[in-house]
């Protein structure tokens, strides 16, 4: 297809109404300043998809710091768990990780049968683990986010904007850094399994450091991604992909275009940015999945042809991977864990350590006024050592 024809052919849609009228939400935002470089319907209503998993690791991020938990808790997979519609990790029904392995195989491999489980461990059931997640965003200020479940699968009342998941991201990197180097995981090695991340520039763009991608057909195709480089600490929204070349070249073209000074403060802070509530969340099913899915295709390549095949590409660099290795601990079933060789162990009176106050956090990178906050705002997280390979 020649370039005009694309172009006749984007045009054509855009008056017919194939191509939606609104532009896709994109938002780059500077983590250490929380200065907005560059918005486009960042307060607009969109499907997370699995970027959902973003809160549902912020609340077992909690739980760990109140001790309610331990990263070495079990993590079983049950039968609902297990019947959850993929991306899915493997695991057979009653097999069991750490909740340390599971945050990683959750975020890493975005496995729907992990986050199910892992609401289920950590808050005792779905519905209760959601609406921790749904309390969280209160005390964040996320006024457009609202979850049903913790991993993401379709459901229209599953919403938040691209201004709710930066901050959401930015909660994350201030109050748990030590949990950042699961975000940045290439892939994860479970037995024979290699379950990948899909968020590709980890793999071709010097300098990402995390975090999370998502697709469903309603969403289409998501991504938060940090970057750290030349001294500039980035973060890119992309929400609504036509693909994963798409959002991924998109995303890496806001961060270049971020540092090159081409994009430059608006004079908002991320935190002040609106969510437009009235409005509906958008439905992508129709160009994503649905008949108009070829159509759109085409429209979107010509009019951002970067990556495809004789195209230029941003993501060219060669990083070194980060490899993470899981174990299956094997078959648990009320309580009682099948006979295998255990090491010899010697009980040392552990003492708990103590409990963060309920503090009023107040403040995200000196960004949230101290009058905005309130009693009950995400606080400080207890000091932790690092304990990531």
């Amino acid at each position: 297809m020649t370039l005009l024809r694309s172009l006749v052919l984007t045009l054509f849609m855009l008056i017919a109404g194939i191509v939606p009228a609104l532009a896709n939400p994109m938002l780059v935002v500077d983590r250490d300043t929380l200065d907005v470089l560059y918005a486009q319907e960042a307060g607009q209503p969109w499907h997370p998809a699995s970027l959902t998993k973003l809160m549902t690791a912020y609340v077992v991020f909690e739980q760990l710091a109140a001790g309610t938990v331990t990263l070495d808790t079990k993590v079983i997979i049950s039968r609902k768990a297990a019947n959850e519609p993929p991306s899915r990790s493997g695991l057979q029904v009653d097999s069991a990780l750490t909740l340390k392995d599971a945050l990683y195989v959750m975020l890493v491999k975005s496995a729907n049968d992990v986050a199910m489980a892992i609401a289920e461990t950590v808050g005792g059931s779905e519905e209760k683990f959601v609406a921790m997640m749904n309390d969280a965003a209160r005390r964040m200020g996320l006024t457009a986010t609202h979850y049903v479940d913790p991993n993401g699968l379709s459901d229209e009342g599953q919403v938040t904007t691209a201004r709710d998941l930066a901050v959401l991201s930015l909660y994350i990197e201030q109050n748990f850094p030590q949990f950042m180097p699961i975000f940045g995981t290439r892939a994860v090695q479970l037995g024979k399994t290699r379950l990948e991340s899909e968020n590709k520039l980890l793999a071709h763009f010097a300098g990402t450091t995390g975090m999370k991608t998502g697709f469903i057909c309603e969403s289409g195709l998501n991504i938060v991604v940090t970057v750290d480089r030349n001294g500039r600490k980035l973060m890119a929204v992309v929400l609504g992909g036509q693909s994963g070349r798409d959002r991924n070249e998109r995303a890496a073209e806001l961060i270049l275009k971020a540092l090159s000074g081409s994009i430059k403060p608006t004079g908002q802070k991320v935190l002040g940015l609106s969510n437009l509530t009235d409005r509906e969340p958008v439905n992508m099913r129709p160009s994503i999945c649905g008949k108009e899915a070829a159509a759109y295709r085409d429209a979107q390549e010509a009019a951002f042809p970067m990556g495809l095949k004789g195209q230029p590409s941003y993501l060219t660099d060669e990083i070194e991977e980060r490899i993470y290795t899981a174990t299956n601990l094997g078959r648990l079933r009320d309580g009682i864990v099948l006979p295998r060789p255990r090491p010899q162990h010697v009980a040392i009176n552990p003492v708990r350590p103590s409990v963060a106050s309920a503090e009023v956090e107040g403040d995200l990178r000196g960004g949230i006024a101290a009058e905005t906050a309130q009693a009950g705002d995400v606080p400080f997280p207890v000091p932790r050592p690092s304990f990531l390979n």
